[in-house]
């Protein structure tokens, strides 16, 4: 069983960064973060291949965000700059333990391991 430990959430202002560390155990095929806002539907916010570099990004965090990976580590981050206050939510991380096979990376069904998440506040 895939256990992962999310940390680095927080409070920052608009246009602050955070950075958020997933760990895991077991290396999962990929490791996707996901959000969740009060009142608001689970969206996935980033993605990425454990083994190859190929990222997947939601639009909203395109050219903000970036997802990288340290397999030495068992770790994958996602750096967040240019926060604004939509960014504020729930962030976990997730794994999943197939190939996306023509799948939507963003369809949280498909990762089967989740961390119990860490919350990312942006005030304006």
């Amino acid at each position: 069983q895939v256990q992962l430990l999310e940390s680095g959430g927080g409070s920052v202002q608009a246009g602050g960064s955070l950075r958020l560390s997933c760990t895991y155990n077991q290396r999962p095929t990929y490791i996707g973060w996901f959000r969740q806002a009060p009142g608001k539907e689970r969206e996935g916010v980033a993605a990425i291949h454990t083994l190859i570099t190929v990222p997947y990004y939601t639009d909203s965090v395109k050219g903000r965000f970036a997802i990288s990976k340290d397999n030495a580590k068992n770790a994958v981050y996602l750096q967040m700059s240019s926060l604004n206050p939509e960014d504020t939510a729930m962030y976990y991380c997730a794994a999943r333990m197939t190939s996306m096979s023509g799948a939507r990376w963003s369809d949280a069904g498909g990762f089967t391991y989740w961390g119990q998440g860490t919350q990312v506040t942006v005030s304006s």
